[in-house]
């Protein structure tokens, strides 16, 4: 069992010892691995307790990083192995919701109906978007904060119509089956679970601090690259690409005629800089970070022409935004600040742990997240 773990346990780090009532455990159940944290209230702060990873491709008798689609009793096996491995002592988890598994959309409404009719309204208006029956579904919605009047607007006729503009619900649609199943997973590990969130959300909290102009997260995961443009802290819209790391590692392995964990060690250890020993990696792996890039900056085109508003941040997350090389190709793609998604700095941790945490901190956002708001 210990050879198996050296292949699939990714790395956990306890840093004190846990449990309590105080404490909260956050789970992120992605197609290539399983990511926890737990944090604790400390005096008025969050402090990090422990943190861990597992890889899901062996549960599949797959290579470490293979995207998977694991029945139940897999998953439970590989998260109980995960919170045993990292010591997480809490019993109530959060749980990521996958975005596969649920629809985001936004409706228009007239700006003077009631906060009644909008309960009345949404559920109608959202058939038209979700194509399964309503029943099969869980609905959300957030109504969008407006955009305020430009001091030239407000001297011009247009004011009257920012006046009389309609308002924005961000509706959310969660397939009732996808919460299903973490519960019963959950249940299975012999586990409560405080709350299901949609991982876009969980990854935004742990990402964000105080920006109100637009910014894009870009979330490079195994399977596909989220887009969700944020404007004062809610999702104005959200798209996915289906092309992610494991895509990139696939393509290495065939191209180079090597392994799949040989290549997804080569795209660890290389990136976009290339390999001295192999000059066509860089090639390889710019082939889809162009077409990831090119995709989004077609929906940045499609955002500002339709509120007017340009992003003036993108921020990345995901496991796979540690890609070397992927920031420097990305100012040569977009007209926005920059940044690396640093989560672990809205908690508390040793400060040797400071460079371990700011690189691993984008693959564990979504699971920081949850914890975040659990302990809310």
């Amino acid at each position: 069992m210990s050879n198996l773990l050296n292949k699939i346990f990714s790395g956990f780090q306890k840093i004190t010892p846990g449990g309590g009532e105080n404490s909260a455990i956050g789970v992120d159940v992605g197609t290539s691995a399983i990511k926890i944290v737990e944090i604790k209230r400390k005096g008025g702060k969050a402090v990090l307790e422990t943190y861990g990873a597992i890889a899901l491709g062996p549960y599949a008798d797959m290579e470490a990083g293979r995207v998977t689609n694991l029945p139940i009793e897999k998953t439970v096996e590989a998260l109980k192995e995960v919170l045993k491995q990292s010591d997480a002592r809490g019993s109530d988890l959060a749980l990521a919701v996958p975005i596969q598994s649920s629809l985001i959309f936004t409706i228009e409404l007239p700006a003077n109906i009631g906060a009644d009719e909008i309960e009345a309204i949404v559920p109608t208006e959202a058939r038209k978007y979700i194509p399964v029956p309503i029943t099969e579904v869980s609905l959300d919605y957030f109504i969008l904060p407006k955009k305020e009047a430009s001091f030239e607007e407000l001297n011009t006729d247009s004011a009257t119509t920012v006046a009389e503009s309609k308002i924005n619900i961000l509706v959310v649609a969660t397939q009732n089956d996808a919460v299903a199943k973490a519960r019963s997973v959950v249940s299975a590990c012999g586990m409560s679970a405080s709350f299901f969130e949609i991982e876009i959300f969980s990854s935004i909290r742990a990402n964000f601090e105080h920006e109100l102009s637009p910014v894009l997260l870009m979330d490079f995961g195994a399977s596909r690259t989220k887009l969700s443009l944020v404007e004062f802290g809610m999702v104005k819209s959200y798209h996915t690409i289906d092309r992610g790391g494991a895509d990139i590692t696939n393509s290495i392995s065939k191209s180079l005629s090597i392994p799949f964990q040989d290549a997804e060690k080569m795209k660890k250890d290389f990136g976009l800089f290339g390999s001295p020993y192999e000059k066509s990696l860089a090639d390889i792996v710019k082939v889809h970070i162009d077409y990831i890039f090119s995709e989004t900056n077609s929906v940045l085109l499609g955002y500002e022409k339709k509120y007017g508003r340009t992003v003036s941040k993108i921020i990345f997350t995901g496991g796979g935004a540690l890609l070397k090389g992927l920031q420097e190709t990305a100012a040569d793609n977009f007209r926005a600040e920059m940044e690396m998604g640093h989560p672990f700095s809205k908690v508390g941790a040793p400060q040797f742990l400071d460079k371990v945490l700011a690189t691993m901190g984008p693959e564990f956002a979504v699971a920081l997240g949850l914890a975040l708001r659990k302990l809310q």
